[in-house]
């Protein structure tokens, strides 16, 4: 007879005594066991789908994005004059106050220069001067022959009224003129219409000679004005030899050393202001539900302890390969259409820690809250 195995032993004892097939199951049925895990497994999966809504409403109300990095307006600090640099009063990431020097160049060219232009300035003023004196001058002269001419024109008429009256009293009573005395009354009239004319000519003279000393006058003045703009322009060079921070902020890229020759325009080093803010390059998806003025907060990848706080300053008109070097020709040859990402600038509203540098071209992950 064979021997009886452990499974025949069970169904014998469960068939003699229905608690016999719990009991090495610590007394608990199978069927009850599949019935708590069904409910166990409906209660995670209602938990799941519950916590899935809820994380849908939650999560629709913001948009985020990693391709963003922290931006500004930095400053490339050049010279205006050529020259060679003298001092180098900053260093690199030193932080430095609106008007602060940054290079100093030689300056004493630019100080000769600005002796030069005093100088010319004084010559002009001189010029200006005798040329204000022959203008007085020629105004006096024909003043004086205005006022000779008009005695000229006196006695011119003084003549021919006694040439008149003689030729009158010829023609009534001849015996009374003599021959000598109309003949002297006749030179008389034409010598002072001859005077007449000469003082004339005279006034006409004195005043082409007025007009050619106020021609005068303005040329020496417009010299004055050259001579001044000059001056201006060396002083101004000279003032251009200390070149100077035109806002606060940090210095970077330096690149310049005492003792070199700069030309104007040349690259010195570069200013970073300390406003700063975000370019999040946003999916076009992403931009329905988003407006100016919503709540962003801002993590920095390079101090993930660090949350700031924000606002959606505006957002671009135009996707960022719109206004790139070669923009996309999409009307020819095969078109794929790529979902665009519009820059979106956000004006970062919490101040940053002064130990937590913050510079153009770091990543950050902005979320903005849209709902």
């Amino acid at each position: 007879m064979e021997p009886a195995s452990a499974e025949n032993i069970l169904a014998e004892a469960s068939d003699a005594d229905p608690n016999a097939a719990t009991a090495g199951t610590g007394g608990i049925h199978p069927w009850c066991r599949r019935r708590r895990l069904v409910a166990g497994l409906a209660a995670a999966t209602v938990l799941l789908v519950a916590g899935g809504v809820w994380w849908w409403r939650h999560a629709r109300r913001f948009e985020s994005t990693d391709d963003a990095f922290i931006d500004t307006h930095f400053v490339r600090i050049s010279t205006r004059v050529a020259g060679r640099v003298l001092e180098v009063p900053v260093t690199d990431n030193q932080s430095v106050p609106q008007g602060q020097v940054m290079v100093l160049l030689d300056p004493t060219d630019f100080r000769v220069a600005v002796d030069q232009a005093r100088a010319g300035l004084a010559e002009a003023e001189g010029r200006q001067a005798q040329a204000a004196a022959q203008e007085q001058v020629g105004t006096a002269t024909v003043a004086e022959e205005e006022a000779l001419a008009e005695v000229a024109a006196a006695n011119a008429a003084n003549a021919l009224a006694d040439l008149r009256r003689y030729q009158a009293l010829a023609r009534s009573a001849p015996a009374a003129v003599s021959r000598q005395q109309y003949d002297n009354a006749l030179a008389a009239q034409r010598t002072t219409a001859a005077q007449v004319n000469s003082a004339a000519k005279r006034v006409t003279a004195a005043q082409a000679q007025l007009a050619a000393a106020q021609a005068q006058a303005a040329t020496a003045a417009a010299q004055v004005q050259s001579a001044r703009a000059r001056l201006d322009q060396a002083r101004l060079n000279l003032d251009y030899t200390r070149v100077t921070a035109p806002q606060g902020g940090h210095v970077s890229r330096l690149t310049v050393a005492v003792g070199a020759w700069v030309q104007p325009g040349e690259d010195l080093m570069a200013l970073v202001p300390r406003r700063v803010w975000v370019t999040a390059n946003f999916k076009e998806t992403q931009l329905d539900r988003m407006r100016p003025g919503q709540k962003v907060s801002i993590r920095i990848d390079a101090y993930p302890n660090l949350r700031l706080d924000g606002h959606v300053d505006s957002i671009q008109r135009g996707s960022g390969p719109a206004f790139s070097l070669l923009p996309p020709e999409n009307a020819t040859g095969n078109w794929v259409k790529v979902v665009q990402r519009v820059p979106v600038k956000i004006v970062i509203d919490t101040p940053i820690p002064p130990d937590h540098p913050v510079g153009p071209g770091l990543s950050v992950e902005p979320t903005v809250r849209v709902r």
